[in-house]
């Protein structure tokens, strides 16, 4: 399907460009706001969040914008809407050519799903970037080619902090903006993977601000441009139907620590093996976090304490040694509200950016215990009975849901399943197996979930065909398990899938508000019964 809703003069016929292509290595956002794109060309690929933000930016800045996506046009209502009546030429559908939104472009900017290089991406539209990048290396006039993050990092005035990792970003992100926040002379931003596509935001940045930016393995390899400072949490092994093998995934995960600024700094979890090796890369200093004596520069922990060896603030903090409390204190473990060991580790890496850009510890510690966490990330639901309902449906690696299966005493009751991520989930099972008293399996995988857990030696397992049934009978297991120890107690039912949503939900978000409505339907229905 074509739709041209504009009156601007688009002159699609033509294969060249209105002017020369748009060169991105001297593209400013001064130059932006100035017009620079005005009447210019601009081809946009995907027409999803990122997509969507990108074909609004750009519009915006005064390009003649078209849209390309693979899906049939009526699925794209939603985003359509979102443009808010912004003049877009879309091309959608199976039937079309995605060469043809390549035609007459300045600049074609990408969703971060769209690459030559993965084999998720339509195999047409593979080619098609492909020959432009060939095109582009050979010296042809032709436009090049943009990530949504890449052109963030490219454009943005303001500090960046990327945060990336295995698992535990998210909630790393998420507390590392709120520390920083703590000082108001600098506002911060956040967004990314996390959610919110940065580049809309780019023409109301300054550079008193901190931008804060959950970087997945989908980005990262689009970047040519670094971060100010780069975290990591982990790095283990994920999504390896993109990637093929653990190595080359872990090659995408190292492109943040070698492009970032030698004039910021690496934080790297030193209890990783793989992210602790990056302390040698590039020019940029690294600060080190452990849940262990704290190595010199760096946090770690110390007597129920949290505390800081020497870090040195980045440059444009003023430099120097941050300032901490007697003998490095920062704060006690004690007042962190997240739940388990590995958001312990999360904490250490935020409180580390927050003293690079030297925030005072006070204003960190306050911050810090004052946060509770976000959604989907062992996000406590309620508590019915004595059973307590935790939402973990980020948790599609086994790393993360070995992490939350040990963030809670027993019972446990764990529903798991969805769509295979092609990743080992044997050390998984054991764990399982350890922890939990009970399991209730759905989607796709449930039934190989099931045999695993069987064969590590959980004895209670069960399936379930949709996520409502799931809650109920975990409900269920939960008050056998508590009545079995004779009623002293809690129980947890923890959502930590250990796959992806695909097979029963459009993301792991949907899957996550899925399981809260489950429980609070429960809670009505345990109310009602209590009336009566």
């Amino acid at each position: 399907m074509t739709m041209t809703p504009t009156d601007r003069p688009t002159d699609q016929s033509t294969d060249r460009p209105a002017g020369p292509p748009i060169e991105l290595d001297a593209l400013t956002i001064e130059d932006v706001r100035s017009g620079v794109l005005a009447g210019r060309r601009v081809s946009v690929l995907g027409f999803a969040r990122s997509g969507l933000a990108l074909a609004r930016f750009f519009v915006d800045a005064g390009a003649v914008v078209t849209v390309y996506d693979g899906r049939a046009a009526d699925e794209l209502a939603e985003a359509r809407a979102g443009l808010d009546g912004r003049p877009v030429r879309l091309l959608a559908g199976p039937d079309i050519d995605p060469a043809e939104a390549l035609r007459g472009a300045a600049l074609v900017a990408t969703s971060p799903s769209i690459t030559p290089d993965y084999p998720t991406t339509e195999p047409r539209l593979r080619a098609a970037l492909a020959a432009l990048v060939a095109a582009r290396a050979a010296g042809e006039a032709v436009p090049a080619l943009v990530s949504e993050a890449d052109l963030v990092l490219r454009l943005c005035p303001a500090p960046t902090i990327g945060i990336t990792g295995t698992k535990g970003k998210t909630t790393t992100a998420s507390l590392a903006a709120a520390l920083l926040a703590a000082d108001p002379v600098h506002p911060v931003v956040l967004g990314g993977n996390i959610g919110q596509p940065l580049v809309e935001r780019l023409p109301g940045l300054t550079p008193d601000q901190r931008v804060v930016i959950e970087l997945s393995e989908l980005q990262l390899p689009t970047l040519s441009r670094g971060t100010t400072v780069a975290v990591y949490t982990n790095v283990t092994a994920d999504h390896l139907d993109r990637h093929g093998s653990v190595a080359a995934y872990r090659a995408t995960k190292r492109r943040l620590a070698e492009l970032v600024d030698p004039e910021g700094a690496l934080v790297l979890n030193a209890d990783d093996p793989v992210t602790a090796a990056y302390a040698g890369l590039g020019r940029a200093p690294a600060l080190l976090y452990r849940l262990a004596h704290p190595i010199p520069g760096g946090l770690g922990i110390v007597g129920d304490w949290i505390v800081g060896a020497g870090v040195e603030r980045l440059p444009l903090a003023g430099g120097g040694q941050a300032a901490t409390g007697p003998g490095g204190r920062i704060m006690p473990v004690g007042e962190l509200a997240l739940p388990g060991r590995h958001n312990l580790s999360n904490a250490l890496a935020a409180i580390g950016v927050a003293l690079l850009f030297g925030v005072a510890p006070d204003a960190i510690r306050r911050a810090a215990a004052a946060f509770s966490g976000v959604e989907h990330r062992l996000e406590p639901v309620a508590e019915i009975d004595r059973v307590r309902f935790v939402n973990d449906s980020q948790g599609t690696q086994p790393d993360a849901v070995a992490a939350a299966l040990r963030a809670f005493g027993p019972p446990i009751v764990l529903i798991a399943g969805g769509r295979d991520k092609g990743v080992d989930l044997a050390d998984l099972a054991a764990v399982e197996a350890e922890r939990a008293a009970a399991a209730v399996l759905i989607g796709e995988s449930g039934p190989t979930l099931e045999g695993l857990f069987r064969r590590a030696g959980l004895a209670r397992t069960e399936r379930a065909a949709t996520l409502e049934a799931a809650v109920e009978r975990a409900d269920e297991l939960a008050r056998e398990l508590l009545r079995e120890r004779g009623g002293a107690g809690r129980a947890t039912v923890l959502l930590s899938p250990a796959a992806a949503s695909f097979d029963m939900f459009v993301d792991y978000a949907a899957r996550g508000r899925a399981f809260k409505a489950a429980v609070r339907a429960l809670a009505a229905r345990r109310a009602a019964g209590e009336r009566r």
